[in-house]
């Protein structure tokens, strides 16, 4: 769990690292919100967003993605404090599915 104002700085760092077609996935304290940015090429990132609004978006380059979150973060996060923060290989299975779940 991060502050939610670290965000971008753990980006800055986090991201370099990265191989293509690995993800970070920046999620709400229950799991229930967040967005996904996976690294497509040479420094072009696909960014989803889910929760309130459910966007795709594409950014290039490290400061458009780090702009581009922090306008999502405020969309989708705008009661919490911390927020959870996961690195994912390539083909690792996310914690957010893009399918609805099924309440009975």
């Amino acid at each position: 769990m991060i502050r939610l104002e670290a965000i971008p700085k753990e980006l800055r760092r986090r991201l370099p690292k990265l191989e293509a077609g690995a993800a970070i996935e920046i999620l709400t304290y229950k799991r229930n919100r967040g967005l996904i940015i996976t690294l497509r090429g040479d420094e072009t990132y696909h960014v989803r967003e889910h929760g309130y609004h459910r966007e795709e978006f594409e950014a290039i380059g490290q400061p458009a993605l780090i702009k581009l979150v922090a306008r999502i973060a405020k969309r989708e996060f705008p009661r919490s404090t911390n927020v959870r923060l996961y690195t994912h290989a390539p083909g690792e299975q996310l914690l957010i599915s893009d399918q609805p779940s099924i309440r009975i």
